[in-house]
């Protein structure tokens, strides 16, 4: 007989959204997060030496989980995919592009595979570009909720109709992750992937029950929102955070530093 633990459906709680919710710096001013991100993005694409997307993304991880509260094994599981992802590119880029100096190389199947200089230079930026640009966005999409950020798109004078398909886009991928995790539990307890015929099966009904769901879920949201006199827009209100002075000084020093070692490190070369 299972036990009740096994027999609970599971929910999908623990998304992004919920850790913004619980972070502190969710209260302060949301354009000047934008700006943050939007500059290190920018710093870190357009730096020539690792060293300064490096120094980004250890100030954007620190203030994350420092000061955004984002629990630790949280962030380092966020960014294990896309860095092993990242580092396959670099990889490849390491041992078959540059030229310069040997720095190894090894014979594999009759082939002969080398990594030199500048090969080695350029596998290191562009992994040191990438961790910038994943530790940027994570910082906020720990800190910051959706709702706010749709509310500043409306406030840039983004087209409603783009802003509100965005809205229910994002609301309605969790409720079907949910319903397809469901499902997926449902079809786990009675054996339904138990050899590769059955997984096969049983992948196909989920679709097709998750299509059907999907097209009864939107019958049912295109009703509710008539009958409360949607008239194709939706009133979304921004929170106005000023910005405090001890914000505007740290931020200053941020990207003052941040140039400051762009500046003197465009010509380093670390191999």
């Amino acid at each position: 007989m299972l036990s009740s633990t096994y027999l609970q459906v599971p929910h999908m709680t623990n998304i992004l959204d919920d850790y913004a919710l619980m972070s502190p710096l969710r209260h302060r001013n949301t354009w000047l997060k934008l700006v943050i991100v939007c500059f290190g993005l920018l710093v870190g694409v357009s730096s020539t030496s690792p060293i300064t997307p490096l120094f980004i993304a250890l100030c954007m991880s620190f203030t994350t989980i420092a000061l955004g509260r984002a629990p630790l094994k949280l962030y380092l599981k966020l960014l294990l995919a896309p860095v092993g992802f990242a580092l396959t590119g670099v990889i490849i880029i390491a041992f078959f592009s540059g030229s310069g100096q040997e720095l190894l190389s090894f014979e594999l199947a009759g082939y002969l595979f080398s990594v030199r200089a500048d090969g080695l230079e350029l596998a290191l930026l562009v992994l040191s570009r990438s961790l910038s640009g994943m530790c940027c966005l994570y910082f906020l999409a720990l800190t910051t909720p959706m709702i706010e950020l749709f509310a500043v798109l409306k406030a840039s004078r983004f087209p409603e109709s783009f802003i509100e398909l965005s809205m229910l886009i994002y609301r309605y991928i969790f409720v079907f992750l949910d319903m397809a995790l469901s499902i997926r539990y449902a079809q786990t307890v009675r054996l339904g992937y138990s050899n590769f015929r059955r997984s096969i099966h049983s992948l196909g009904m989920l679709a097709s029950t998750l299509f059907v769901r999907s097209w009864e879920q939107g019958d049912k949201l295109f009703l509710a929102m008539n009958s409360r006199c949607y008239d194709g827009k939706m009133t979304l209100f921004e929170v106005q955070r000023p910005v405090g002075a001890i914000e505007l000084l740290l931020t200053s020093a941020y990207f003052l530093s941040v140039l400051a070692l762009f500046y003197f490190t465009r010509n380093i070369s670390i191999v």
